[in-house]
């Protein structure tokens, strides 16, 4: 389907990200799939990487439903993979074996808990401390990064009744990654910048 020549590719905008603008190539055609033994029509999603690589994705969206729509849809699978990752390094979701699956489901319920703290933590922090403008300005950026679920770890080190980390050590820690990633965005938002004028100039 990617390779037909009737296949129209478009380079859309996603969303903005901490390194910079989401963009990719998508196109977007309806087919019919075979689902129950019963034909269905269906949106088939194709996404093309800057080294060409290709996926696939199927939607049931209504038939109306505008490319930027789908391609958002479609990436927004980013936050799933990303919370299931985060369970896996920070939580130690990768690290249980159990015998029997009511042992699993447990297991998967305290690491959901968890989670949804540490989601209400870091939500709690970006409410009580918004962005400050002097220091985007100062750091060249247009938005600085939230608590990770890795720095709020390193907060409850801090704070839990045994401290594994005094409080100046956590919030080193803490500041340090921070700075990093907005340093991080600053610089791959300069590329994109570079790039896009680039392409822009006249050839003449």
């Amino acid at each position: 389907v990617a390779l037909r020549a009737d296949t129209v590719w478009q380079t859309v905008r996603v969303r903005a990200t901490e390194r910079g603008e989401l963009q990719a190539s998508y196109a977007v055609r309806q087919v019919w799939t075979l689902r129950d033994e019963r034909p269905t029509q269906e949106w088939l999603v194709v996404r093309r990487e800057a080294d060409g690589e290709l996926r696939y994705a199927f939607n049931n969206a209504p038939a109306d439903t505008s490319r930027l729509r789908l391609a958002q849809m479609e990436a927004g699978r980013a936050f799933v993979e990303c919370s299931i990752r985060d369970a896996k390094s920070e939580l130690g979701w990768d690290e249980f074996q159990a015998l029997k699956y009511c042992a699993w489901e447990h297991q998967l319920a305290l690491t959901i808990l968890a989670s949804w703290f540490i989601t209400e933590t870091r939500w709690e922090w970006r409410q009580q401390y918004p962005p400050d403008v002097a220091l985007m300005a100062e750091l060249g950026v247009d938005s600085l990064p939230g608590l990770s679920m890795a720095n709020v770890r390193e907060l409850l080190r801090a704070t839990l009744p045994l401290r594994q980390l005094s409080i100046a050590e956590a919030q080193a820690l803490v500041c340090a990654h921070l700075l990093n990633r907005t340093r991080s965005r600053r610089s791959r938002l300069k590329k994109q910048y570079d790039l896009l004028r680039f392409h822009s100039r006249d050839p003449a």
